[in-house]
């Protein structure tokens, strides 16, 4: 009889939290459209979306793809950043809270030492940079991020260059989401390439406080 009242406990414990868990709150996979740098909004695939470049290479963020491999895909390219620059990505109407069992999944392929990192604006202004970064790959992989495990520094936003740590920050209402890798590009062998990213958190109307945990 214990073990299974216990075994109903644990059924709907699981249920509950998998009900709880986010869904997908966007995805960004760039149009299928020629090579062009700086890359523009006539790229973004989600209607929803809107994005901002940043930092003093900002101008050297590109919509990148090649004839071959076959395969090969339509991806944000950092190769060519004079300087340290980033890309963010906003949702229209809402905020995303990315607290509990939020997730950012992408494919990448970076080069030479570089990793890209995630970089969030929250409501109240203030930009992080996270500790968790992918590092390179000789082909395209797939990673996931569980946000509630990441490390946070302040971001100079205009410098792209990380700054002191911050602890349980409020990510309740963030704003924009993106990546860097904190670095100026070396061509292809030193450079970050992302081709496409997915958000998982609870959309937040702006103009609206979130609630919860």
């Amino acid at each position: 009889m214990f073990k299974l009242l216990l075994s109903s406990f644990l059924f709907f414990t699981l249920a509950a939290a998998a009900q709880d868990r986010p869904g997908l709150f966007f995805r960004e996979d760039w149009k299928e459209t020629p090579p062009a740098k700086p890359v523009t909004l006539d790229h973004l695939a989600n209607p929803n979306l809107t994005f901002t470049l940043y930092g003093p290479g900002k101008e050297g963020i590109k919509k990148s793809n090649h004839d071959k491999p076959a395969d090969d895909p339509f991806y944000i390219w950092t190769g060519e950043c004079v300087g340290n620059c980033a890309i963010a990505l906003k949702h229209k109407t809402s905020y995303v809270d990315l607290r509990g069992q939020s997730k950012l999944k992408w494919r990448s392929k970076q080069a030479g030492f570089r990793g890209a990192r995630i970089i969030l604006k929250l409501a109240n202004g203030t930009w992080l940079v996270s500790d968790a970064y992918d590092g390179p790959s000789l082909d395209w992989r797939e990673r996931e991020f569980n946000i509630q495990d990441i490390r946070w520094r302040r971001l100079d936003i205009s410098k792209i260059i990380e700054g002191a740590w911050v602890d349980n920050p409020d990510l309740s209402r963030v704003d924009e989401i993106g990546w860097t890798d904190l670095m100026t590009g070396g061509g292809s062998i030193a450079c970050t390439r992302v081709d496409w990213i997915e958000i998982y958190g609870k959309p937040v109307p702006r103009g609206q406080s979130s609630s919860g945990n």
